[in-house]
Formats: C-alpha cells, sequence, structure tokens
C-alpha cells in the first residue's frame, strides 16, 4: 500500500470495483465481466491523448456547435468530436475536445468541470482509454465515472475517488476506532454481547432461585414425612402398653 493513490494510476477492474482500491476477490459481476473483457482501444482515434478531454453528461439536445462555443473560450480547439448513436444518430452525451496547447487542456479541465450546459452539469477530465494503462470502457463492466458506493465498479477517478484505507499498517478491519463507521459497529457489538451476558445472568438467578424454591419444598415433604411417621410410632407404642 505505499503506493496508495485516491486516483487510479493503472486501471485494475478489480482495485476500481473497490471503496478504497484495497480489494482482493471480486464481488460484483460488472468486476468479472471487466476482469475477463479483451478491450484494445480504437485504433481509428487520431490526436494527441495529453491534449483531449473526455466531456460527458452533456444534454441529448446540445450540438456539437454548442460543446465548441462553450469550450473554444479555454483556448484553440484542435479537433471536437460528439459521439452518437450509429443507428439513430442521437448524442450518446458524450464529446472528445482536442486542444492545440497543454495549458489549454489543464484550464479547460480545471473550470469546465461541473459547469451547466442546457440544463446538464458536465463531467470533465482527460481522455484515460489511451492514457491509463488497462482501461476497460464501462459497457464492459469498466469505467469510473458513476456515483453509486454499493461496490460497483466506478472508484479511482477524479469524480469518485479511492477513500484512503482505515489504517495501511494493519488493515482496514483491525483499527476499531477508524472510518467507515467501524468503531460504532464495534460498540454496537460490544453492547449487544453485554446485553446477552445480562441475559444470561438473569437465567442462571432465575434457574437458581426455582431450584432453590424446588429443594425447599422437598425438604418439606421430607419433614413432614417424619413427622407422621414419629407420631405414628408413638401411636403404636402406647397401644402396646395399654
Amino acid at each position: 500500500m505505499v503506493d496508495w493513490s485516491p486516483i487510479a494510476k493503472v486501471y485494475d477492474p478489480l482495485k476500481a470495483g473497490s471503496i478504497d482500491g484495497t480489494d482482493v476477490e471480486p464481488h460484483d459481476r460488472a468486476v468479472w465481466r471487466a476482469m475477463g473483457a479483451r478491450y484494445k482501444p480504437n485504433k481509428g482515434v487520431v490526436g494527441d491523448p495529453l491534449l483531449t478531454l473526455f466531456v460527458s453528461r452533456l444534454n441529448p439536445q446540445t450540438t456539437e456547435d454548442k460543446v465548441h462555443q462553450v469550450f473554444s473560450k479555454y483556448g484553440d480547439i484542435q479537433r471536437l468530436r460528439l459521439v452518437r448513436d450509429i443507428v439513430t444518430g442521437f448524442s450518446k452525451g458524450y464529446a472528445f475536445i482536442e486542444y492545440r496547447e497543454e495549458r489549454s487542456v489543464v484550464r479547460a479541465r480545471r473550470d469546465a468541470n461541473k459547469l451547466v450546459v442546457d440544463q446538464h452539469e458536465l463531467f470533465v477530465d482527460f481522455e484515460q482509454e489511451r492514457t491509463l494503462k488497462g482501461w476497460v470502457p464501462r459497457r464492459l463492466g469498466g469505467g469510473q465515472g458513476g456515483k453509486k458506493e454499493s461496490g460497483q465498479l466506478r472508484f479511482g477517478g477524479r469524480d469518485r475517488p479511492f477513500r484512503k484505507p482505515i489504517n495501511l499498517a494493519v488493515g482496514p478491519v483491525q483499527d476499531r476506532g477508524g472510518g467507515g463507521g467501524g468503531g460504532r459497529e464495534w460498540e454496537r457489538q460490544g453492547g449487544r454481547d453485554r446485553d446477552r451476558d445480562r441475559d444470561r445472568e438473569d437465567r442462571d438467578r432465575h434457574r437458581e432461585a426455582e431450584w432453590g424454591n424446588s429443594r425447599g419444598r422437598r425438604d418439606d415433604r421430607d419433614r413432614d414425612r417424619d413427622r407422621d411417621r414419629d407420631r405414628h410410632r408413638d401411636r403404636s407404642r402406647h397401644r402396646d402398653r395399654r
């Protein structure tokens, strides 16, 4: 865990499917699908990947001209491609923008992220398909851009970075008072244990009381039986004297 980072440097579906990037076993169908995927970047894509931005969550009605108008204020645009469905021709809601200069890319990534265009808040980041080793697209179970936290893929990116593990030295389970609710869960477990001990003590006291009462009743019956036997013996002696 020395090289742990909140942003994935090498794409690993197993790690990307984890909240903190430390998982060692697949726990989701998407993880299995992404691990078994054999994906190669599209060779038909042209341009410099280090100068290309990925823009997603676009309004389906937003056009290329609108995207160009919004992003051209950050620098000179070399190439812009709004991805469309091959059959219907409708926008898929994301685009790739290649700038001429690196400073334009950095500025657009910094300032255009979460910019509202046509009532939609945009997500802007560097292109990862050709720059992040092992990258698998979302349609194959990969990706990092979602917002769910139910153990599914979508972590380790800018939009949803990894959470820092509770304790890198001993592992996330050892620190009882650490983050992620571990301390509270331990306290609840301790409370349940104390309740069970208290119930067990109550049951033991109840059993002891019942046993004592039954023993007392047996002793009383034995004394009554001895007393009746003594009376019967006394009557027999009195008759014999007569």
